[in-house]
């Protein structure tokens, strides 16, 4: 089932390490022939990440019965994070950790043309500004696909565990991501 492709993009934007201080730069243009464009210049003092993400869903994106997403994206040989946000089923708690619980799993694109990254929901690990999830007094987040909230892909110079991205590159960047569909 197709998520978005195309103009269905509009309302996605970029979200920088300026957040946090640093200086990287990047836009987002939406094609109808070439889904999300984004162009950017990645400067790893002061932050390292760039990222394109959807607005809120309201009401949340319900993918239960879908194993997973699948993404079509040209990515110059780097290599990225998917980050799902999704309503835990318990009030809302895990959005009161700062930062906010995002679900996330690392891929990495080809040098040329577009890849086609497959992300199993089973994958998605719990996590907090690019840091495992360290599970407080028992309070233990779940993945619930049937309410998703938002969907972000990131180039950031830390990997999913924390420490550094081998595929992570400075400099200047460019991302297409022609379409994200839900597997069945």
């Amino acid at each position: 089932m197709q998520i978005v492709a195309g103009e269905g993009f509009s309302g996605w934007h970029a979200l920088n390490d300026t957040v946090m201080g640093g200086r990287s730069q990047g836009q987002v243009k939406v094609s109808s022939m070439q889904g999300l464009l984004f162009d950017g210049d990645l400067i790893e003092q002061g932050g390292g990440f760039i990222s394109v993400r959807s607005p809120q869903f309201s009401p949340p994106l319900n993918l239960e019965g879908f194993t997973g997403l699948q993404l079509l994206i040209a990515g110059e040989g780097r290599r990225f994070k998917l980050a799902v946000a999704c309503a835990d089923g318990l009030g809302g708690l895990s959005e009161l950790i700062p930062g906010g619980v995002r679900w996330v799993q690392e891929f990495s694109t080809e040098a040329d043309g577009h890849t086609t990254v497959k992300v199993p929901f089973s994958a998605l690990q719990a996590s907090v500004r690019a840091k495992p999830l360290q599970r407080p007094f028992g309070f233990e987040p779940r993945f619930d696909p049937s309410r998703i909230t938002r969907l972000q892909i990131l180039h950031s110079k830390f990997d999913d565990q924390g420490g550094l991205n081998q595929g992570f590159r400075p400099g200047l960047i460019h991302l297409e991501l022609a379409s994200i569909e839900a597997m069945p």
